[in-house]
């Protein structure tokens, strides 16, 4: 699934891309993509004769701002928005189609289908699910050590699932849960409420660091991520455990290791990250 990095480099390709373009019409053909409103066809007149202003992101939501509306969206596992020409054939993976003014068509495809769009009226969409009751921007001055340090005190889970918990942070997934807490040397199945007050600081600023560094690089091209111009992150070159399961570590030498935290496969240097409190 894309995470932060990912999503924030498809937003700033596609505002290269459809900014000021105005939509003609809307072709759905796969309708369960469509959370909100309920009727499809509420959702396809809506946008006809809108403008795209602004695109923003949330977490690892897409929010398309409009002339009265804002579309949500998540990519999910595989979704993948693209631009072109109305003339080029599509495959049967597409699902939604946004036909322009000027003869171009943004696309939103899908091998999986488990990416949603929901249609809010503008200003109402921080205030509906999915985007409420999400945790703080970890590149905004929301995200303090002391709003982590408060929410990791009250907590006996396993750190790295209290990192995965959007409503602790947001946009962090499984790539960068296992980078940041490598970089900070913490092991993922420590209990929460255990860390000290300066591994805490040192996990803060490992999150945003790691997060800065895919950000500028693209994020990470892992399996089949590519952003909206067909281009591919370049972070996945700078990974130092996940995915790498019985190489060695950049750091120390010692063989990368593979288990399950919270059912999620979980990588990890079992020298630098010690299961046990400094």
């Amino acid at each position: 699934m894309p995470e932060l990095p990912e999503v924030e480099t498809v937003r700033r390709t596609l505002e290269e891309l459809v900014i000021g373009k105005k939509i003609h019409d809307v072709s759905v053909f796969w309708p369960k993509i469509i959370k909100a409103p309920e009727q499809v066809e509420q959702f396809k007149d809506a946008l006809q004769g809108q403008t795209i202003h602004e695109i923003q992101r949330r977490g690892k939501f897409l929010i398309f701002q409009l002339d009265d509306y804002a579309m949500v969206s998540h990519l999910r596992m595989e979704g993948k928005y693209g631009v072109y020409a109305s003339v080029e054939s599509y495959d049967k993976h597409t699902h939604v189609i946004f036909s322009f003014t000027d003869g171009t068509e943004l696309r939103y495809r899908d091998v999986r289908k488990f990416g949603t769009m929901h249609l809010f009226a503008k200003g109402e969409e921080m205030h509906q699910l999915p985007l409420a009751h999400l945790g703080p921007e970890p590149l905004s001055r929301e995200f303090t050590i002391d709003d982590l340090t408060a929410k990791l005190r009250k907590t006996n889970r396993k750190i790295k699932m209290v990192l995965l918990d959007q409503t602790v942070v947001v946009g962090i997934g499984n790539i960068y849960v296992d980078e940041s807490l490598f970089r900070a040397g913490i092991h993922p199945e420590r209990i929460a409420s255990s860390l000290s007050a300066e591994e805490i600081a040192r996990l803060h600023r490992e999150i945003i660091a790691t997060l800065s560094e895919a950000v500028n690089k693209g994020g990470s091209t892992i399996r089949s991520y590519i952003n909206s111009q067909g281009q591919i992150g370049m972070f996945q070159l700078d990974l130092f455990v996940y995915d790498r399961k019985g190489e060695a570590c950049k750091r120390c030498n010692a063989t990368l290791e593979k288990l399950k935290v919270g059912g999620r496969g979980t990588h990890i240097c079992p020298t630098c990250q010690p299961l046990h409190s400094n």
